[in-house]
């Protein structure tokens, strides 16, 4: 009895660990069609007979992205949007750029873990554990370094140097999804209450509005 107890826990956690991805393609290829609208987990296939050299191809990662904005960097993703053929093989990648002390601001992937090359300059980059121990897992990356950020976690990146960085970001999914915490709960469409915001981050109302206006 307990053998077979083991058996299917262990049977469990392969499963979660199998849906825990992107579906996985049942042919050569699934280049996605989004001329389609109709609604699946993830995108509907293409004719493969309609299929070209171009489904599998993006050029312009070598172009930086323009970091005059208020963070002071720019991402230029490349996942299924950009590559239809990206569709269900779970990968995607995006290059990231930065101006002197730019940010990423925190954010999340829902459905990808990250991990980061950096191509130019210096970058301080960290992620944080989950509830109740909030950890910030933090270090300083110079050319060539990589680090990795788990699915889920909030992480950032910011250039610590006073020249341009640049990075690129591998993923493991081909449409990762981005949740930028501040735009989340100070940008949502409608207003997250102000007093609900105000209790939670512990602050008057007032600074509430004021986040919320920007």
């Amino acid at each position: 009895m307990a053998s077979q107890l083991l058996l299917l826990a262990f049977l469990a956690i392969i499963s979660s660990i199998a849906l825990a991805s992107d579906p996985s393609s049942l042919q050569d290829f699934c280049v996605a069609d989004l001329m389609i609208s109709v609604l699946v987990n993830g995108v509907v296939c293409k004719d493969s007979k309609l299929v070209d050299a171009n489904d599998f191809f993006f050029s312009g990662l070598h172009l930086a992205g323009n970091t005059s904005n208020a963070v002071g960097s720019h991402v230029t993703p490349v996942n299924v949007a950009q590559i239809s053929g990206l569709n269900t093989l779970g990968i995607s990648i995006a290059r990231i750029d930065y101006a002197p002390w730019g940010i990423n601001p925190t954010h999340t992937h829902p459905r990808a873990s990250e991990i980061l090359t950096v191509l130019e300059g210096s970058l301080k980059v960290g992620f944080v554990t989950s509830n109740p121990e909030n950890r910030h897992i933090t270090k300083v990356l110079q050319k060539g370094d990589v680090f990795v950020f788990p699915v889920g976690l909030v992480h950032y990146q910011q250039n610590v140097g006073y020249g341009n960085a640049v990075a690129i970001a591998a993923l493991s999914s081909q449409n990762p999804g981005v949740i930028t915490i501040t735009n989340v709960v100070f940008g949502s469409k409608p207003d997250i209450s102000a007093d609900i915001l105000a209790k939670a981050f512990q602050v008057d109302e007032n600074a509430v509005y004021n986040f919320q206006s920007k």
